[in-house]
């Protein structure tokens, strides 16, 4: 199991980097400064829904995160007024985004795949699900 405090720690640390990573003149090329900053927003997803789960394997976390940044990005196609007036301000920009975006997508699953290597590599001894061990015996 994997202390929650450190995943925590993680999500702490993110996303604070994801909104400088938006909101500073950091002279970023365009292409890291929009998808940088998607791929952000999925690791602190996915390490939020490992501090909640801390039980889960990170096959399942990522398949969680993958699910939960599919449900926001395909939201944006359905049109919500209240959902949408929240997306206006600046919290709904950081949280939900405003456009939809294959290319957002794409930059989740990297960072949700990427996400999930480290919280393998994090937790020693944890295989990404259960394995089967075959005797040799």
């Amino acid at each position: 199991m994997r202390p929650s405090l450190t995943t925590l720690a993680i999500v702490l640390v993110t996303i604070p980097i994801g909104i400088g990573w938006r909101m500073l003149p950091l002279g970023l090329p365009w292409f890291f400064y929009k998808y940088g900053g998607s791929f952000l927003w999925a690791v602190a997803l996915y390490w939020f829904i490992a501090t909640l789960l801390p039980k889960l394997y990170p096959i399942a976390l990522a398949t969680i995160a993958t699910l939960a940044a599919l449900i926001v990005e395909f939201s944006r196609l359905v049109p919500e007024p209240t959902i949408d007036a929240f997306r206006l301000t600046l919290p709904g920009q950081l949280i939900l985004g405003r456009f939809f975006s294959f290319k957002n997508i794409a930059a989740y699953l990297l960072a949700i795949f990427f996400s999930a290597l480290l919280d393998r590599y994090l937790s020693p001894g944890r295989a990404f699900g259960k394995t089967v061990r075959l005797s040799t015996s």
